[in-house]
């Protein structure tokens, strides 16, 4: 690990003025992502910000009657609000589908959004992978690609987003809100945050250099049953081959977002249309253009498989 310096700060304007004063600095809060990160020397900040004390680990309701979650909410504490297990069981379920209960402990909102791939060309620094240096190359492709994406890749860039949160904030149409480091806020929709790989799969999200993210708002319930299936090699603390996220609606229509098939959740206007289909139009609805290797290909089968399962599940219960 390279020698950094480190500040605790107190308010969001301190944080956005440490970042002004380091244009390399990183922000932390749990650290379960960045601090391997640095140990392995992928990530090398010069300084880090240490946000923990700058409150936003609260869950309210918002006056349009969704939920606005602190971005320093843990993941646990979020998998257990009555309201969230109530009204947004697919979030619920997606973050106890997650790691191991030590890290949902430490993990945040925030950085649940915003922890890297688990490819391992990425973590292997003897292998050339355009993420970690843009320009090297990729190792994945024409290496071996079971666990690697579907659709949404290019020629720089095959790797998967490995959050199952993320995949249950596209489903509910989460925004999130940020503010930089000049002290102007934003919001950004879920579906606008996370980028795909294109020539450029080292800048994977729609923020900018020092820019924050406070909390993550979700819209009113949506109703119906929730469900979120993740398929994985081993039954813990494994990353998903693929996941499911659905809301089905009384009325047979519904929702339906992709995990680990992509450089970012997956969720398409053609999928949800499709839902009173059934499993095998969805999924050709949204892996439509598949570009599948030798070793992943069996990925399409599981998807439709996986959906088929979930909405005749629906249909019973």
């Amino acid at each position: 690990m390279k020698a950094f310096s480190y500040e605790r700060v107190k308010t969001p304007a301190d944080a956005a003025k440490a970042i002004a004063r380091h244009p390399t600095a990183k922000f932390i809060a749990g650290g379960t992502n960045l601090l391997d990160l640095m140990k392995l020397e992928i990530e090398a900040p010069t300084h880090l910000v240490d946000v923990n004390g700058i409150g936003f680990d609260k869950i309210e309701v918002t006056p349009e009657g969704g939920l606005r979650i602190g971005a320093l909410v843990r993941n646990t504490d979020l998998a257990a609000d009555q309201r969230v297990r109530r009204d947004y069981a697919v979030l619920s379920r997606a973050l106890l589908s997650g790691a191991s209960a030590q890290l949902r402990n430490k993990a945040t909102t925030a950085g649940n959004l915003l922890q890297r791939t688990r490819c391992p060309y990425f973590y292997d620094t003897n292998q050339a992978c355009n993420k970690r240096q843009p320009g090297s190359g990729c190792s994945a492709i024409g290496g071996f690609s079971r666990q690697h994406a579907i659709v949404g890749t290019s020629d720089a860039c095959i790797a998967t987003h490995p959050s199952d949160m993320a995949v249950a904030m596209q489903l509910l149409d989460a925004r999130i809100e940020t503010m930089k480091a000049d002290g102007a806020t934003r919001t950004i929709a879920m579906a606008d945050f996370h980028r795909l790989p294109g020539k450029t799969p080292h800048i994977e999200t729609a923020l900018e250099p020092g820019e924050l993210i406070t909390a993550v708002t979700l819209p009113k319930p949506l109703g119906g049953k929730h469900y979120y299936r993740k398929v994985r090699d081993r039954s813990s603390y494994a990353f998903a081959l693929i996941s499911v996220a659905a809301v089905v609606l009384p009325d047979g229509t519904g929702r339906v977002a992709l995990g680990g098939v992509a450089h970012k959740p997956w969720r398409l206007p053609a999928g949800d249309a499709s839902v009173a289909q059934g499993g095998k139009a969805v999924a050709d609805q949204l892996l439509a253009g598949a570009r599948t290797t030798e070793d992943n290909a069996f990925k399409i089968t599981l998807v439709q498989r996986t959906i088929t399962s979930v909405l005749a599940e629906a249909k019973k219960a």
